[in-house]
């Protein structure tokens, strides 16, 4: 009866063997193994060039405020916003009459004054008028005739005039209104611009002084049509944290077939050659920054599998690379599409092998 009851054991102990054996097949036929990951791949090249885009405006070649040099009631104002003036056409004007006046008066003392002069002078040839007389007599000539002369000149200043071709680009007083001397009356600008304006941070200005260093010019207006630019001046120092300004000229055969005002917005793009430099740059695509902090890339080993390096960044250029300092070497490859999904020692499929 004993051995009954162990072959009885023995056959249920083959039939659960047997059971489980089937089950692990066919689990192993149902769940099929982890497929690898596909991504994108790029090698890391050295840098020969960088383009550093900043945002910048068309501003006014020539630019002033107009102001009488004398203080009077405006008779007139003759030009409107947005008018095109040429030079020397009048813009303005004073009520003369005040200045008139005093010319007439200064006119009416130096007459009298040099009549005085020539009686005198008359009276010295007899020296019947001491020496002392005769040179105050000139004195007050002199006095006189410089006086009649200013006025004179300050009767001109009741007009005003354009100094060059231009647009009204506003006005500030109206006729009849009393205005003082220096007081703004209007400005007139050149609506030719061949001047670019912008600000670029203290770290970049180096660049400016390297004769490698190119500019273009691309406005907002003309999508398609790069301007080439020379560097004009530029600031040393800064009033603010905005950056530090810089000016640059365009060429006026270039622009002449183009509308170019002042105000008109676009983007300046300095790019700088090194053929011997040895920094390197990758997409910025293939930046990984983890929640837990630091910047890495996903480097692919021999094998295809990819391992997290960090890396220290510098500046963004060509709108989508970023400098790498640290961390990368010429030649090796680096994941630059899917860098979220990954996990160290991760062996990868690659897409564009």
């Amino acid at each position: 009866m004993q051995r009954s009851i162990f072959f009885a054991m023995y056959r249920s102990l083959l039939s659960f063997l047997g059971l489980l054996l089937c089950c692990v097949a066919c689990r192993s036929r149902l769940s099929p193994p982890v497929a690898e990951r596909t991504v994108k791949v790029e090698r890391v090249q050295a840098v020969k060039y960088l383009d550093r885009d900043f945002a910048g405006m068309s501003t006014a070649d020539d630019a002033v405020n107009l102001a009488f040099k004398i203080a009077g009631q405006v008779a007139g104002v003759d030009v409107s916003k947005g008018d095109y003036v040429k030079r020397g056409q009048t813009l303005a004007r004073l009520d003369p009459r005040d200045v008139e006046l005093q010319v007439a008066a200064d006119k009416a003392q130096y007459e009298r004054a040099r009549s005085q002069f020539d009686r005198v002078s008359r009276l010295m040839e007899h020296e019947a008028v001491s020496r002392q007389e005769y040179e105050s007599a000139q004195t007050a000539l002199v006095q006189a005739r410089s006086a009649f002369e200013n006025t004179s000149d300050l009767l001109v200043e009741t007009t005003l005039r354009a100094p060059f071709a231009g647009v009204i680009e506003r006005t500030y007083v109206d006729t009849y209104q009393r205005v003082s001397a220096g007081q703004t009356i209007l400005r007139l600008v050149n609506p030719v611009s061949t001047t670019v304006e912008f600000t670029m941070p203290e770290r970049s200005l180096p660049i400016l002084s390297d004769s490698l260093t190119r500019f273009t010019v691309r406005f907002d207006n003309y999508p398609d049509i790069s301007f080439r630019a020379r560097l004009d001046t530029y600031a040393k120092t800064a009033s603010d944290a905005s950056g530090f300004p810089v000016s640059l000229k365009l060429s006026k055969a270039e622009i002449l077939p183009y509308n170019i005002s002042p105000g008109m917005t676009c983007q300046v793009t300095i790019r700088t050659d090194d053929e011997s430099s040895t920094v390197v740059a990758v997409p910025l695509t293939a930046i990984f920054a983890p929640a837990e902090g630091g910047t890495y890339v996903w480097r692919l080993t021999d094998d295809d599998r990819v391992e997290r390096q960090a890396v220290v960044l510098g500046d963004v250029f060509d709108r989508d690379r970023v400098i790498v300092h640290s961390g990368l070497s010429v030649g090796e490859r680096v994941v630059v599409a899917g860098v979220y999904r990954l996990k160290d020692g991760e062996r990868v499929k690659i897409l564009n092998r």
